[in-house]
């Protein structure tokens, strides 16, 4: 097997090479046994949902017939199982998003999710980087150190500017230090602008440590509680290995009445977009209503971590059919 290629995918053959294989079969055993050494509980969800993730940066698939749209991730699903009394439990599946396509993203792969009852952000923060030194270990490689880092900080080391509080100067911050022009910024909305800075301040981050940036904006709080000692903290984490994202982390935001207030705000701005609002998950709410325990939960796309541990720079690497295969 060669590793994955124009030539290749046109004669059929598989994209990643046999050593990516092994060391896949390797990872997903490895982390099976991390968590049943932990007493956290595998489960499986549907693939296939009738409803989506309405936040405007992810674009689901829809299944042709009006059956439903494949899923773009576990969470929803496994809150409901969290509501219903299941205890720790984490899922290894794949997942589905239209339209991304690049060096570290595919329509289809792999991602790790999993969720902790009574577990804070540190602890989970913890958990992770076990997870990943533990990964790296597999491919014979030494432990990477863990270095924390607020999102305004991250901002500021990297691109040297104080994280504006208004729409104007996010937009100018986007102009100054990124190589979007003046008409195109006035475009942008302040949560767009967020993460196109965040993109450029995380890809300079070191290669040489795991990175994990905290104290997100209360805008960019997604699913996550609000910090309430500091109601313009989101309780959130992203980790980081060089500028590459491994992993996205919440304390999770438990009030359902909130949650649809953040899922009616998401079909706003996808209308406001030029986007199709996209029908909200109502079991899920219900559930919610009923009372998710307080959990923190997170998410790893498993391909990239076979990049980071196998030293592979393409995503096309690790995949046996990747995109253009299909």
């Amino acid at each position: 097997m060669t590793v994955s290629g124009a030539a290749e995918a046109l004669r059929g053959e598989p994209g990643a090479e046999l050593r990516a294989l092994k060391l896949r079969a390797a990872l997903n055993a490895a982390i099976r046994g991390f968590f049943a050494d932990r007493g956290v509980l595998e489960v499986e969800t549907p693939l296939l949902q009738r409803s989506a993730n309405p936040d405007p940066a992810i674009e689901p698939v829809a299944v042709a017939g009006g059956e439903g749209y494949l899923r773009t991730s576990p969470e929803f699903a496994q809150k409901r199982l969290l509501c219903a009394g299941s205890g720790p439990i984490y899922e290894l599946g794949r997942v589905f998003r239209a339209g991304e396509v690049g060096r570290y993203h595919h329509p289809e792969f792999t991602m790790l999710e999993w969720y902790r009852p009574g577990f804070g952000l540190a602890e989970l923060i913890s958990e992770v980087a076990e997870l990943i030194n533990l990964s790296l270990r597999l491919a014979g490689a030494e432990d990477l150190p863990v270095v924390q880092v607020q999102y305004g900080d991250l901002l500021e080391q990297h691109l040297g500017a104080n994280l504006p509080a208004d729409l104007a100067g996010l937009r100018q911050a986007c102009v100054t230090f990124t190589s979007i022009d003046d008409v195109r910024a006035v475009a942008l909305s302040d949560d767009e602008c967020l993460d196109l800075l965040f993109s450029v301040a995380g890809e300079a981050l070191p290669v040489d440590q795991l990175t994990f940036v905290t104290h997100f904006p209360a805008k960019q709080a997604a699913l996550a509680r609000i910090d309430p000692t500091d109601p313009a903290v989101a309780l959130r984490f992203e980790a980081f290995a060089g500028g590459m994202e491994l992993a996205n982390g919440y304390d999770e935001l438990r009030s359902a009445s909130e949650l649809a207030r953040r899922f009616a705000d998401d079909n706003r701005r996808r209308k406001a977009a030029g986007m199709q609002p996209l029908p909200v998950d109502q079991q899920l709410l219900a559930a919610q209503r009923s009372g998710l325990p307080a959990c923190s939960g997170v998410s790893i796309g498993v391909d990239r971590l076979l990049m980071l541990i196998g030293g592979y720079e393409h995503l096309h690497q690790v995949l046996t059919l990747a995109e253009p295969e299909l």
